[in-house]
């Protein structure tokens, strides 16, 4: 039994970051566990403050006369799970960040939000009472009381409110409770926002027959997991090939040995529909969170899974950490996609720790993807994943749709100045002519993306970030980084001259332009600006889905996971806008999206047509994109990878220091990158690593934004072959950076890429 517990102090100043062991009383020995809450004393004055228990030990880090005491198990606090406690551990380590601020991440409702409550009005007494009651009520003319009863013949309790729409009163209750003849019981009503995608239907009609690829990867893990193994798969299917159906049936089979399931969806857009099949499926055992919820919402929703009333959690890498007592499965549908990995302290990946929460509780993880990422992939070929290949449609006579690269340097020298190509727009009219869906995807949002001077050529930038801002078509110039916003100016602020232009488009432009061309066109727009509402995604999928829309215009967040059956035509604006941006993955990314995008025509019997509208239609990311050859793109993407050490052939991390001083930004770095180069230089040589440069500086230089929200930043990367030590030139470089006063006056930010 342990002797002392590792404690963790619930506040957040930085010294204080680190465990403190303390001695476990005896009355206490065998109920402190890793997880749960306790007062300790803490400080010179020994006040009682709440800790979490990180770990247990029966060796004393000093003198064990000299520790002090666990004063008690905290009371009244909201419990936390000894596994996500350590999942917050593991984070910290790994991702490098306090553990305050990993604690807030695992345990996302950090404070009770008052619980909803019904009340019921309940009837003690047996069906010949009421009637006798009923009888007397009548003959004395009280008529609140006979109202009363005659409800209780219907039924044994009646809502609350129910009694006030009968008018009857608190004086009309108070004696009929002091005669134990009724009761009032408040129950918790917990918010669902899953309740109105509860239809009834019969489960039956919500079971599809899986075909024999389906059927032989749900045999295979299923046979595994029944075994014993618990380990990671990759599904790698195409496009349509049905990996929704095969999530279900993994869940149901966990299910059935009475544990439960964590789904991951990337995108907000994606809950509709995924909701919607999964209730059809589970009934009121499914329920999601995302940003877009209460806080409240969100704590009932906790609390649900926690006393188990709710089995399937579905939702961003957020839900990743609900509080399930009893998880046997995770799945991380459209694994690749970017939006798993955190972009605030602790950065971490939902990937890497799914897998970690999964090694906890003795849960497989299951990773699903048409375009997998290159790091996944490469773990799938080398045996470390269990891996499938699907290489067809789920639906019969559903095929890839055909596609077409349009070279837009071509359209131009041939005269066509329009943002559509010929091809687009021929097969835009034919689809609207035979009542079919059309989706335009352009990641990029507002009416154009900058408004520029004719005259000096200077571009409307953002006074609190380097870069240009966005025109909306309502004449706002907005700031997509920081949200800062002015009025279109009728003069150039540089040279006042009158003639500024609109240059590039964005969705809205498109949208106004689908409405020029077509005119008797339905057209619905969804990026940021229109589902920025709650319920703004459901309501346009909805409607589109219901077929109130023709075309279908908007971000990436349309292009991803959405089954429309109506939809035969997708096309891609611009395929380079993110071909080359300033990011080693941009090609990856550029693969995925065009083909995720194609991905959404012709997922019915009707064969799709796919329009990608590029100016570099030889680049080999959009040749394989059109070809849907993932192995292709892996082969060359490889290629690259290894020539210039990048991952996974490499472990890369970048050092950012910001400040709102440049030169203390400039002070901080060139600290940084001395202590960094030096370390690494030292350990490696006293770890025996060959080799002229086994950890390679790259920088520092100025971030791709220098100045954001009126932040200046710079960037250094780190490259080594070996993880762990880059891990430790993290945790030494943090280290003397803070002795040097630097962590007070800048912000330094470590993240593995």
């Amino acid at each position: 039994m342990a002797e002392f517990a590792h404690i963790i102090i619930d506040i957040s100043h930085e010294k204080v970051d680190r465990p403190f062991q303390y001695r476990i009383p005896e009355p206490l020995k065998g109920q402190i566990y890793a997880g749960c809450q306790v007062d300790v004393p803490f400080g010179k004055g020994n006040q009682i403050r709440k800790g979490y228990v990180v770990g247990l030990s029966n060796q004393a880090s000093y003198d064990p006369e000299k520790l002090k005491e666990i004063v008690g198990i905290h009371a009244g606090s909201i419990s936390a799970e000894s596994q996500l406690i350590q999942v917050a551990w593991w984070m910290k380590e790994r991702y490098g960040s306090t553990m305050n601020q990993a604690l807030k991440t695992v345990l996302p409702v950090k404070q009770k939000v008052k619980q909803k409550e019904k009340r019921w009005i309940c009837c003690l007494l047996d069906p010949e009472e009421r009637k006798a009651q009923a009888a007397e009520a009548i003959k004395k003319k009280y008529k609140a009381r006979e109202r009363l009863f005659e409800a209780f013949l219907e039924m044994d309790r009646i809502p609350y409110e129910m009694a006030q729409q009968l008018n009857i009163t608190a004086a009309v209750l108070k004696p009929l409770i002091e005669r134990g003849m009724i009761q009032v019981e408040a129950l918790a009503d917990y918010r669902n926002p899953a309740a109105g995608f509860l239809k009834p239907q019969s489960k039956a009609s919500s079971l599809v027959t899986l075909n024999t690829e389906q059927q032989a990867v749900v045999s295979d893990i299923c046979t595994e997991y029944d075994s014993g193994i618990r380990k990671t798969y990759l599904i790698h299917g195409i496009t349509g090939s049905g990996k929704t159906e095969i999530y279900m049936e993994l869940i149901e089979h966990v299910r059935n040995q009475g544990k439960e399931a964590i789904l991951l969806i990337p995108e907000i857009s994606l809950t509709y529909q995924t909701v919607m099949r999964f209730c059809r499926r589970f009934g009121n055992k499914v329920s999601f969170i995302n940003s877009k919820l209460s806080a409240g919402e969100r704590y009932d929703q906790f609390e649900q899974a926690k006393k188990g009333e709710i089995q399937i959690m579905i939702g961003p890498r957020s839900a990743l950490f609900t509080p399930f007592q009893n998880l046997g499965l995770i799945i991380i549908d459209e694994e690749h996609e970017a939006a798993y990995k955190s972009e605030i302290t602790p950065r971490y990946h939902a990937r890497e720790t799914a897998q970690y929460r999964a090694g906890l509780c003795s849960a497989s993880v299951v990773l699903g993807s048409a375009t997998p990422s290159v790091e996944t992939y490469t773990k799938a070929l080398h045996g470390i994943y269990g891996y499938y290949k699907i290489n067809r449609r789920a639906k019969k006579n559903s095929m890839l749709p055909k596609v077409w690269v349009v070279d837009m340097r071509k359209e131009l020298r041939e005269g066509n100045r329009s943002i559509f190509s010929r091809c687009l727009q021929d097969l835009m009219k034919e689809k609207l002519e035979k009542q079919e869906q059309a989706i335009l995807f352009l990641n990029r949002r507002g009416y154009s993306s900058f408004l520029s001077c004719r005259n000096c050529g200077e571009a409307i930038k953002c006074h609190h970030c380097d870069v240009t801002l966005t025109l909306h078509q309502d004449d706002r110039l907005v700031c997509h980084y920081c949200g800062y916003q002015i009025r279109r100016p009728r003069l150039c602020p540089v040279c006042s001259s009158p003639y500024l232009a609109p240059f590039g488009a964005g969705t809205q432009k498109v949208e106004a332009m689908v409405q020029e061309a077509f005119p008797l066109a339905r057209v619905l727009r969804m990026d940021y600006d229109t589902t920025s509402k709650k319920g703004g995604h459901q309501a346009i999928l909805s409607a589109f889905a219901n077929h109130e829309a023709d075309i279908l215009v908007g971000t990436q967040m349309i292009v991803k996971g959405h089954d429309f059956p109506a939809v035969t035509l997708v096309g891609i604006l611009a395929a380079d806008v993110s071909l080359y941006a300033p990011d080693y993955r941009c090609g990856e990314r550029t693969f995925q999206l065009l083909t995720q995008a194609a991905g959404r025509a012709g997922r019915d019997e009707r064969r799709g047509h796919v329009v990608i509208q590029t100016y570099s239609p030889e680049h080999y990311c959009v040749e394989t994109a059109a070809t849907q050859n993932y192995e292709q793109f892996y082969q060359k993407e490889m290629e690259y990878r290894k020539l210039l050490s990048y991952p996974p052939a490499c472990a890369l991390m970048a050092l950012m220091v910001s400040s709102s001083n440049e030169g203390v930004t400039q002070n901080a770095m060139e600290a940084a990158f001395r202590i960094a180069g030096s370390f690494g230089r030292r350990i490696t040589q006293g770890a025996g690593i060959c080799g002229s440069e086994p950890v390679k500086m790259i920088g520092p230089v100025n971030a791709a934004i220098y100045k954001l929200n009126d932040m200046y930043r710079k960037i250094l990367y780190m490259k080594c072959e070996n993880y762990d030590i880059l891990i430790k030139i993290r945790n030494h470089t943090e280290e003397e950076l803070k002795q040097q006063g630097f962590s007070g006056q800048a912000s330094i930010l470590f993240d593995f890429m």
